[in-house]
This record gives C-alpha cells, structure tokens and sequence, in this order.
C-alpha cells in the first residue's frame, strides 16, 4: 500500500480530488490537501513534508502541482513518484499581479460566491460550461472559500519561484497530465514541462477537458493515475507517448 499525497489547487478543497481518491483509496493510504491556512509556496510544502511518512507518491493539481514542485525541492529523496495536473512552473509574470487582484478585491469585497462564476468557468472547456453536472460543484466548491483564504493563496502564486531547475533534478517516475482545452495552463507548457524532465514522463493530454481535469474527466484521470502509481520505481516512458480520451 503507498502512501498517495493528492494537492489541491486554487480555490478547491477535497471535492476536486473525490472522484479518484476515492478508487483509489481502496488500495491505497490516500490524503488530500488544500491549502486554507498558508501564503507561501514553501509553507505548503512544509506542511505537506511535516504529516508525511518518510517516503510517499505525490500529485498535484494547478497551484498543488506548484506546491508539489516546491515539495520536490525542500525533499527530492522523500518522494516516490510525482504527477503534475494542469500546473506550471514558471515565475510569475509582467502584469499577473494586477490581473489577479482584480477578482481577490472583489471576492474580499462581496465574498467568494460573488466571483465564483467569473472565475470557475473558464477554467472549464468550453463544452462543459453548460453542463450542471461539473459546473454547480466547482461553483460550490468557491463559494465555501472566503476572500482571505483567496488572498493567500493568490501571494503564494505570485511569490512562486521559477522550477526550471527543480523539474530538471526529479529522478522518479513522473506523469505530466493536463486538459487539452485547458487555457489557464495550456498543453503546451505541459509539454515543455516533460522536456525539462530528465527521464521521459508519462504524458496525458487529454481530449474535452479544460483545466479541472479531475471533475471533467474523472475517468480518465484515474487511468492514468493507475497507470503512473503501477511504473516502476526505475522506469521511463515516451514522453511523446500522449493518451486520447
């Protein structure tokens, strides 16, 4: 049984991961965290490092894929095996610190609930913009956050450090895995992500599916967690190996 760390993003709380902890906790010691008390990057990380066993697997989604990242560069030796969903790695850059105040004054101002529509959509493919079934979660799942866990967690992103260098030191089986319609992190930069990687990571691109892959394509994510967490511990993959689903 492995010991799985499932990090949540911007604004989500366990609902985001539910569809595969689930499954996945029937083989496996799964724990999902989101980050509702911290405003840096390193303090996640550390808060993550503090609960953990002395070796673990670790997946992270968005603003989880960058804590996991930063969990990789407190403590390489302590994880197994790394997956980056829909993330990034970059510093931030000209102009993001404005464009993101925007929404974080207002959620400050009038609530979370209040920018949960203009926020939350278009992190969805378009297709999925109409669809109750994926919309009303993500729309619930912003509004039970307050401006001021916004707040934080939109310092943390804009103190990130650049993870050039992390990501060209992991030595572990690695899956990058991102939404094809996904136009907050595009597949692009995923790409460059598993080109950085020393050993060839397992890469999912994903068809309709934006940038909550985890609600959008449940199924699919959970293939190819399966897939990664069943690597073994010296294995490489294609990295132009890219799954349709």
């Amino acid at each position: 049984m492995k010991t799985i760390y499932l990090l949540c993003g911007l604004l989500c709380d366990d609902v985001v991961w539910e569809a595969q902890a689930r499954e996945l906790a029937r083989d496996h010691d799964v724990r999902v965290i989101s980050f509702l008390q911290h405003d840096s990057l390193a303090a996640m990380a550390a808060h993550v490092l503090a609960g953990a066993p002395a070796s673990f697997a670790l997946a992270g989604h968005s603003m989880g894929g960058r804590v996991a990242l930063e969990v990789m560069r407190q403590a390489p030796h302590r994880v197994e095996r790394l997956a980056l969903l829909d993330t990034g790695y970059e510093a931030a850059v000209p102009g993001e610190v404005e464009r993101r105040a925007v929404l974080v004054e207002q959620a400050l101002a009038q609530g979370t609930a209040a920018i949960a529509r203009t926020w939350g959509l278009p992190m969805l493919a378009p297709h999925r913009r109409d669809d109750p079934a994926v919309v009303q979660p993500v729309l619930d799942m912003v509004g039970r956050m307050t401006g001021a866990i916004y707040a934080a967690q939109t310092r943390a992103l804009l103190s990130r450090p650049d993870a050039t260098g992390v990501l060209q030191g992991v030595d572990c089986p690695t899956l990058v895995l991102c939404g094809r319609q996904d136009g907050w992190s595009p597949p692009e930069r995923h790409e460059r992500m598993a080109a950085l990687l020393p050993r060839p990571p397992l890469l999912r691109l994903l068809d309709e599916c934006g940038h909550m892959a985890m609600m959008e394509q449940p199924a699919a994510v959970l293939a190819a967690l399966r897939e990664w967490l069943a690597l073994p511990a010296g294995s490489t993959t294609g990295s132009d190996d890219h799954a349709r689903h």
